[in-house]
């Protein structure tokens, strides 16, 4: 047994980098998921602090069914949606007024918000004086990125691992041969 702790060390070793390069590149790659909808939610924000009425901000329709564009959402402080660019099932979604206030007192939050099945949306929340602004833009391709991430870390380290698996087949070989050679003298 004491013969193949470093071999069964060095397959956790592997196990945990290759998992910890996993999640910081999944993680980057979410957070990276927040850009542009930050600076459209800041910037409308910025608008409606300065007087300007939420129905002359937002134009068009993005369907956050099907489109990968941004959208943005502004909501009144109770939580209804009063005037946005993002449509689901042909209306302005709600958020989760607690998702909204949880921008309250910072310069924006982020969540994963899911308005409907199969419908994931990085979105960004910005109080206001008076509203909430929601931006947002589906996970789509970034969850495509983020499988593709684990596949490789998963081959990555698979890979690895063969490789300590036949360095210690090669050992082993090398060991028994020495043994069989002292032996027979």
């Amino acid at each position: 047994m004491k013969k193949l702790l470093p071999w069964y060390s060095a397959a956790i070793i592997i196990v945990i980098i290759f998992g910890t390069i996993y999640v910081v590149a999944q993680q980057l790659q979410r957070r990276d998921a927040n850009y542009p909808q930050i600076q459209i939610a800041e910037d409308t924000a910025i608008e409606l602090n300065h007087g300007l009425d939420p129905s002359k901000l937002v134009s068009g329709k993005v369907d956050m069914a099907s489109s990968l564009a941004p959208f943005v959402i502004i909501y009144d402080q109770f939580g209804k949606p009063l005037a946005g660019s993002g449509y689901l099932n042909g209306k302005l979604p709600k958020m989760s007024l607690d998702s909204l206030v949880a921008a309250s007192g910072q310069p924006y939050s982020f969540v994963t918000w899911q308005p409907a099945n199969n419908v994931r949306i990085a979105a960004v929340t910005v109080a206001t004086n008076k509203y909430f602004v929601t931006s947002g833009r589906s996970l789509t391709e970034v969850e495509k990125n983020e499988i593709n991430s684990m596949q490789l870390s998963a081959l990555g380290g698979l890979s690895a691992i063969l490789v300590i698996l036949i360095l210690y087949a090669i050992t082993e070989q090398k060991y028994s041969t020495t043994n069989q050679k002292t032996s027979k003298k």
